[in-house]
């Protein structure tokens, strides 16, 4: 994969060419293009194919600048003005343009112009090794010549690195035409070892199965890969096989299907492992080719969410219809993007009306309750994370999550009763989490609790993530309640220095200092901790510490304890 990825890499990098300073003689809109760079740089495309456009208007003829309004349109998704910026610098002369290369390929592909793509691939143009290599095999098949492009995919199951790709795109190739016997042979392992297929790859066998009425096999396929877990597309393809329907092969159903197919593959192999920007490069192609290839549509959306893209996310994932298996998750996605845009409210209405059209999955109330808790909805998230855990079949360990952020929301409701019973629930699931033992034994010392039961399950929490801030401020917090301020000292000067700009921390510093005679520096944090923002109440009660100190102000509150000495613990 690494290979991959630098052979493509080097095809398409563009800080090299676009750092490169204007040269003087050039007449250029300076302004247009400075402002393209800087929305450039923060991955902004729409705004920079449009001050590209506008800085093109005054050289036409810059390969800087049109290099980078091929970068903005393909990032947008319009491929006509790529596809025509592209031809633009395809006609001038040196070096050639690895972006412009794409977007033609993308334009020649998407016109089933077959001999235009084996005639560049002939004449020297390159977009990387392998994308070079399956691009001219399909091409072939495109024109009928089936074993060429048979023998070129074998070439590459023989090049390192390349060999899964070879074989899962013959396996295509062979299917496309109608040789299910063939492409099974390869995703079944039987003609050249095991073959590792994504997600879309089981499927396409599932679907080569069926073709050849082993619908028996490509359920325990389906089975073996994917569980019994609830899973729409999963659940789509498992019930009209069950149902003895034969499925068609529609994976890739033509030579410009298979090349959309090699721009997606390798995006699923640069996803996590480059730049966003260049999956994004092969996303578009690949959707620009096939806009009905919905894992395409998905991980665009993801990859513009990376980028910081949300409005762009937001519109592919909307692309779903409401009867595409994938809408589901698609929606969830479309709210993610809604809710980072900054529209919480919009985000939220459509997750309640999906949950009304599909409340029977739990992903899809997990989904809503998570985004209502984080709106501080709390009363409305526990409603939801309480659906979530009914579709629960039985109380499973990785369910801990669910009844713990439930019990946040019982907690925030001011209502500890349930929210200390949700909390053990999760405990009772997964007794080592750091994040449950930290939340309950925080909550018992702050409300004077079983403060022995609370003091052992936050130093069961600090010995499982000891470099967590918040943890190390529960210990040290734990200690104070207890009376035990000298104790605290040190793992409150950790938390602060672990988490340096948290009001909640930085206030009990303060107090730690306060009890064990260091007014000054008591003071001083108390101050700082206002300088954080906290909230009202916080702010309120730290005012008056400033104004009496900590000691008048724990005994109005008859939370004042003696200090109790290091050595009686046995310290």
């Amino acid at each position: 994969m690494r290979q991959i990825m630098s052979r493509t890499l080097t095809a398409l990098v563009l800080a090299a060419s676009l750092a490169a300073p204007l040269r003087a003689e050039e007449t250029v809109d300076s302004g247009a293009y400075l402002a393209a760079r800087v929305a450039e740089s923060e991955n902004d495309f729409r705004s920079a194919a449009a001050w590209y456009a506008k800085a093109i208007i005054a050289d036409s003829q810059n390969p800087q600048l049109l290099d980078g309004a091929i970068l903005a349109e393909i990032g947008v998704g319009d491929f006509a003005l790529a596809i025509e910026i592209a031809g633009m610098r395809k006609g001038l002369a040196g070096d050639a343009s690895q972006l412009a290369e794409l977007a033609l390929i993308a334009d020649q592909a998407k016109r089933e112009d077959y001999a235009a793509l084996i005639a560049g691939a002939e004449g020297g143009r390159d977009i990387g090794e392998l994308a070079n290599a399956l691009v001219l095999a399909w091409a072939k098949l495109g024109e009928g010549k089936m074993s060429e492009a048979l023998e070129d995919f074998d070439a590459l199951t023989k090049k390192k690195g390349f060999e899964a790709f070879g074989y899962y795109h013959k396996a295509l190739a062979l299917a496309s035409v109608g040789d299910f016997e063939g492409a099974d042979e390869i995703l079944s392992g039987k003609s050249g070892g095991a073959v590792t297929v994504m997600r879309r790859g089981v499927f396409a066998h599932a679907e080569i199965l069926s073709q050849l009425e082993r619908n028996a096999d490509a359920l325990a396929l389906l089975d073996k890969t994917f569980g019994t877990a609830p899973d729409p597309v999963v659940d789509a393809l498992r019930h009209r096989l069950e149902a003895g329907e034969p499925i068609p092969f529609d994976t890739v159903t033509s030579a410009r299907d298979g090349i959309a197919e090699v721009f997606f593959t390798i995006s699923t192999a640069l996803n996590g492992e480059a730049d966003p920007v260049y999956t994004l490069l092969h996303l578009r192609v690949a959707g620009y080719l096939r806009p009905d290839h919905s894992d395409v549509l998905l991980m665009t959306a993801d990859v513009l969410e990376q980028l910081g893209q949300h409005d762009l996310a937001a519109e592919t994932y909307a692309a779903f219809p409401p009867d595409d298996p994938t809408y589901v998750t698609a929606e969830v996605g479309r709210a993610s993007a809604l809710k980072a845009q900054g529209k919480p409210d919009a985000a939220i209405d459509a997750l309640k009306t999906l949950a009304r059209a599909h409340g029977d999955l739990l992903g899809v109330q997990f989904a809503l309750a998570d985004l209502l808790r984080a709106e501080e909805r709390f009363d409305e998230a526990e409603v939801a994370y309480s659906a979530a855990i009914e579709l629960s079949a039985e109380a499973k360990a990785e369910n801990w999550v669910l009844y713990f952020y439930r019990g946040i929301c019982h907690e925030q409701s001011k209502d500890w009763a349930p929210a200390e019973a949700d909390f053990r629930k999760a405990l009772s699931l997964n007794g080592a989490q750091p994040q449950v033992l930290n939340y309950l034994g925080y909550g018992l010392v702050d409300r004077g609790e079983k403060l022995d039961e609370a003091l052992g399950m936050i130093e069961k929490a600090v010995a499982a993530d000891p470099e967590q801030g918040y943890i190390i401020d529960s210990l040290a917090w734990a200690y104070f309640k207890l009376g035990r301020y000298a104790d605290a000292l040190e793992p409150m000067e950790k938390a602060s220095l672990l988490e340096p700009v948290d009001p909640i921390v930085t206030d009990h510093l303060g107090d730690v200092y306060w009890m064990n005679d260091r007014k000054m520096e008591a003071r001083f944090q108390w101050r700082r901790a206002l300088s954080f923002e906290p909230t009202e109440a916080d702010k309120t009660r730290i005012l008056r510490k400033l104004e009496l100190g900590l000691d008048v102000v724990m005994t109005e509150e008859g939370t004042a304890k003696p200090p109790v000495k290091a050595a009686e613990n046995g310290n």
